[in-house]
């Protein structure tokens, strides 16, 4: 598929295995994760897209991570599931843009990948209600977080981290993480602890 103009808006999940808050991006990558490496999952639910003339609005998709050491000595293994609703062509644009090869924000990253696991398709379900969220893709991914609060007990925002340079958003509330089950594209990683990070944010990617 040919490189094309695209944009996309919408709403984006993560939740990582560092301990809350995780340190690599005030570290600028730089932090061992809390864990020794890091194992990450970035949701990603599309509410308006466009690939050239293509229309992906409604589809989702989902970024598996894995990083061996500190996040900027990259050698990271990812992979990419999407939506099932998907086309073809659908499916060729997601990964032309998650994978950073259409440009935009991901391809900021690519440097830093050693390894592209592939790609794997299933319905991905998006919940939200206030701070509460969860993603799930069949057996494959199953994680769910709050969105952490301040002090004042009467506030309903949770906490920001601003001006961090994350690709997939530049300003994005912390969460608690409830679960993490991952099982996709050889990552396997399950947590319930939670004591584990997560984030989320509005998300408005451009490139081509």
């Amino acid at each position: 598929m040919a490189t094309s103009a695209w944009q996309l808006d919408g709403q984006y999940y993560e939740t990582c295995n560092c301990d809350f808050v995780c340190p690599c991006v005030p570290s600028q990558m730089q932090a061992k994760p809390t864990q020794g490496s890091c194992n990450f999952a970035m949701a990603f639910q599309i509410e308006h897209g466009k690939y050239g003339a293509l229309t992906l609005d409604g589809l989702g998709f989902i970024v598996l991570g894995h990083t061996p050491a500190e996040m900027g000595e990259g050698n990271w293994t990812v992979g990419l599931v999407a939506d099932e609703r998907a086309s073809a062509e659908q499916r060729e644009a997601i990964t032309a843009i998650a994978s950073g090869s259409a440009g935009g924000p991901m391809a900021l990253l690519s440097g830093l990948v050693g390894n592209f696991a592939g790609v794997e398709s299933a319905p991905i379900q998006f919940e939200r209600d206030g701070v509460n969220w969860s993603v799930a893709a069949l057996d494959k991914i199953d994680m769910a977080a709050k969105g952490a609060m301040g002090l004042n007990p009467q506030a309903t925002e949770p906490l920001h981290l601003d001006h961090t340079g994350h690709p997939a958003a530049d300003s994005f509330a912390l969460a608690n993480v409830s679960r993490s089950h991952i099982h996709a594209l050889g990552f396997d990683w399950d947590d319930v602890s939670g004591k584990n990070n997560g984030q989320y944010a509005p998300f408005s990617w451009q490139g081509g």
